[in-house]
């Protein structure tokens, strides 16, 4: 029989080392405590890994992208170098909702890529719960590209902007 101190201990090391769980057995009882489950491993059989956004890597989603002719629609990145390595800055999506790059059905977009924006600019609408979020730049400098269409759905974390800081 296991003691109370000693499954704190258990529940610790499983917490502290972030791994699946562990399994032990003691004087004929045995105990299981899940820890974190593994995120799924890519299946790469057709190219592209079959996983949501949510779980896909940093080099996964880039892997994903498509190449293109239009230098403006591939980011403006050259000689095969990831967008980090060119210095650029994500805008993300601060929270689950609806992309919207202009304030009303009828107005212009808030920004266009090859669009200069100074710090604290509006750069769209993220709609969650009829509540509308103003996304503002954190940098002064130059949108690169943006990612979502309009209307689209995004989720926490996802890219909005690429800018290139001036």
């Amino acid at each position: 029989m296991f003691t109370f101190s000693e499954l704190c201990e258990l529940i610790k090391l499983v917490s502290d080392t972030r791994i699946g769980g562990i399994e032990v057995e003691k004087d004929g009882t045995r105990v299981r405590i899940d820890g974190v489950p593994c995120p799924p491993q890519p299946d790469l059989r057709f190219g592209a890994p079959l996983l949501p956004p949510q779980f896909a890597t940093a080099s996964q989603l880039a892997a994903m992208a498509l190449p293109s002719s239009d230098p403006a629609a591939a980011g403006g990145l050259g000689g095969g170098a990831s967008a980090e390595e060119n210095g650029f800055l994500f805008v993300t999506s601060p929270i689950v909702g609806t992309f919207y790059a202009a304030p009303s059905p009828d107005a212009e977009a808030y920004v266009k890529a090859g669009d200069f924006v100074q710090k604290g600019q509006v750069l769209c609408i993220v709609e969650a719960m009829k509540l509308m979020n103003e996304i503002e730049s954190d940098v002064s400098g130059v949108v690169v590209r943006i990612y979502p269409e309009n209307a689209q759905a995004v989720e926490f974390g996802e890219r909005l902007f690429a800018i290139r800081p001036s």
